[in-house]
C-alpha cells in the first residue's frame, strides 16, 4: 500500500469517527409534553400540572416557567408533606419529568385574574438545552385529578 492511500484511508477514518461524534438524533433531548391541567383557583393562588416527557439520549432540566397569568411563577417540590421552591426539575433521558398533585408542581403566585373552568392559561416552560415549550393548562374543576378519573 502507498503512503498516499493510507493517508487517505486515515483521513476518511478520522472523518467518520468526528462525524459520528456529532450526531444529535439519538444524543438530544427529546421533549414533549402531556396531560396538562390547572385547576381552578379559589385565591390568588394556582397550581399547574403536567408531564414532560424526554424521548432522547441526553437529560435536560426544567428551569424555570413563564406566564401572562402571573410575574411570579416557580417551580416547587414536595418532600415529607411540605413544599419548597426549587431552581430546576431533571428531566431524564428517556424518562419524564412528573409534576403531579401531591408532588412536584408549577406554583402561580399574586394572579392577573382568576381563570375559571373551561378556559385556558398559556404558559412556557424554560430548559437548560432544549427550546422553550409552550403549552395551555386548561382550567379543570378545583377538586380534579386525572388519576382518580
Amino acid at each position: 500500500m502507498n503512503r498516499r492511500t493510507a493517508l487517505a484511508g486515515v483521513v476518511a477514518l478520522a472523518t467518520g469517527l468526528a462525524l459520528a461524534g456529532c450526531s444529535t438524533s439519538d444524543s438530544a433531548p427529546r421533549l414533549k409534553v402531556t396531560g396538562a391541567f390547572m385547576p381552578q383557583p379559589v385565591g390568588d393562588m394556582a397550581a399547574g400540572f403536567l408531564v414532560v416527557k424526554n424521548d432522547g439520549g441526553t437529560s435536560d432540566r426544567l428551569t424555570s416557567v413563564t406566564s401572562p397569568l402571573s410575574d411570579d411563577v416557580t417551580i416547587h417540590e414536595t418532600k415529607n408533606q411540605a413544599m419548597r421552591m426549587v431552581k430546576s426539575f431533571e428531566v431524564p433521558a428517556g424518562g419524564e419529568l412528573d409534576l403531579e398533585r401531591g408532588g412536584n408542581h408549577i406554583m402561580f403566585m399574586k394572579l392577573k385574574q382568576r381563570p375559571e373552568q373551561g378556559e385556558k392559561v398559556s404558559i412556557e416552560l424554560h430548559f437548560e438545552k432544549a427550546d422553550p415549550i409552550k403549552v395551555d393548562l386548561p382550567v379543570k374543576e378545583t377538586t380534579y385529578n386525572p388519576k382518580k378519573q
